[in-house]
């Protein structure tokens, strides 16, 4: 049996896994451009989640609450955690009229295999993001992946080139592209309503650090050496911090984000935690969606007081407060020979504020993770079967940059960069650096290997 069951299809083949699942007749969008379109149950999608933490359950949160969905299964390396997702999708089951049933896996290549999964959510911590990005778009599967794309250059390049060989559908989990403020900000800037953009203030954060966690026992629930996976690094060792603890009875929730993201040899800190938001906004704006920079010059060199990116048509951007009254707000401001434009999270502001529609607004707690439009987008692309407002070559010009910000920071000296051949141009140190290209850790494999240059 084919691996690529379409929706119409799933109907008759009801002993697949999800037979005790009741679709209902028919789904009406509540509001928006599409209000009042009927979703067909030939048209529902099925999903299934993999990464089950803090930004899952958000992401599941957000997907909820557009209609057409269902959820079929869910993976994580930690089975507290994968109880508490299944008990969260049988609760909205419930609620929604649906009979309760959500599988769960350890290992994502058990959900791969379900031929009634149209498409997978990934939030797993970025060292596995290519791999299992991979194995779902091989197995005909759409996919909804957490920003950045990936942990190196290279697994970018290999998920693009797997996005493109399946001819399946992938939205980054850049979900400002669908926020009103950064699609006014973007419009303004291609329109060129402050005139020729000169420069960009962008406050990221600082890049990663050596890993310095001291060692504890793996809990009992925690699959660590399925959590470690591809990492290759023999100073990595279990800390609560980088697998944050949960618990259901009673229940508790994690009481910080995921620390893997800030080490060296786990992730890549700011650079790709916030720079993969707003050094995306930077990118659409200047129309380099696939392209990028040219030149990486780090904080200290020659007296450089900020990390510098600079364009080959002369627009330079900076790692630096982009409002000197909240220097620590991560944010973008747009300057050019006619003006300037600020944007971040609920807010936009223009040296002209005629140019605005609206006024600022202040953010309210927890609004910035609700990013049901930018779901809505994606479900609306596989159905339609086209590229999502925020596509894989996005993503991986993005992650190109946020990696060559961090390489650049390491080598302490000036990267040289072709966006056009993907390439150093000769520098063997910086295409020998682990982000460019990782060894994985013996029995993985990264598939798509072609995409890389021969440097």
């Amino acid at each position: 049996m084919s691996k690529k069951i379409s929706r119409r299809d799933f109907m008759s083949y009801s002993a697949l896994g999800l037979a005790s699942l009741t679709i209902l007749p028919s789904w009406t969008i509540p509001d928006g451009p599409q209000k009042g379109k009927k979703i067909a149950p030939s048209d529902m999608i099925v999903l299934g989640f993999i990464g089950l933490g803090r930004q899952g359950r958000s992401d599941f949160n957000s997907f909820s609450a557009c209609p057409g969905v269902q959820v079929a299964a869910c993976c994580d390396v930690d089975s507290i955690k994968r109880e508490r997702f299944r008990r969260d999708v049988a609760k909205w089951q419930k609620e929604n009229g649906m009979n309760e049933r959500c599988d769960m896996y350890e290992y994502y290549g058990d959900l791969m295999e379900r031929t009634d999964i149209d498409a997978v959510e990934i939030a797993t911590p970025d060292h596995w993001h290519a791999l299992i990005a991979i194995a779902a778009l091989d197995s005909g599967k759409d996919v909804y992946l957490q920003k950045p794309l990936a942990y190196t250059i290279t697994e970018g390049l290999a998920v693009q080139a797997a996005v493109r060989h399946n001819g399946r559908v992938l939205q980054m989990g850049s979900q400002q592209r669908s926020s009103a403020e950064f699609q006014q900000a973007i419009k303004m800037v291609r329109e060129r309503a402050i005139g020729h953009i000169d420069k960009i203030y962008s406050r990221v954060g600082d890049p990663p650090k050596p890993f310095d966690l001291p060692e504890m026992p793996v809990p009992a629930n925690l699959n660590f050496n399925m959590w470690l996976g591809p990492l290759n690094d023999p100073k990595i060792h279990y800390h609560s911090d980088i697998c944050p603890v949960v618990s259901l009875d009673p229940p508790q929730d994690e009481k910080l984000w995921g620390a893997w993201r800030w080490y060296c040899e786990t992730g890549n800190g700011y650079p790709a935690d916030w720079g993969a938001h707003m050094y995306d906004i930077a990118q659409a704006a200047l129309g380099m969606d696939g392209s990028g920079p040219v030149e990486f010059i780090p904080k200290g060199y020659n007296g450089a007081e900020h990390d510098t990116m600079k364009y080959a048509n002369g627009v330079v951007m900076t790692e630096q407060p982009f409002d000197e009254e909240k220097p620590n707000w991560q944010g973008l401001k747009f300057i050019g020979d006619k003006g300037w434009i600020k944007v971040a999270r609920g807010y936009i502001e223009c040296s002209d504020p005629k140019l605005l529609k609206k006024s600022q607004e202040e953010v309210k707690a927890g609004q910035y993770e609700v990013s049901s439009p930018h779901m809505q987008n994606f479900l609306d692309a596989i159905r339609d079967h086209k590229d999502p407002i925020a596509p894989v070559e996005c993503g991986t010009s993005t992650n190109t940059l946020c990696c060559l910000t961090n390489i650049a920071r390491e080598l302490d000296r000036p990267v040289h960069w072709n966006p056009a051949t993907l390439s150093f141009e000769g520098d063997k140190e910086a295409a020998h650096h682990r982000l460019y290209y990782y060894d994985y850790r013996r029995p993985y494999k990264l598939p798509y290997l072609d995409t890389r240059n021969n440097l």
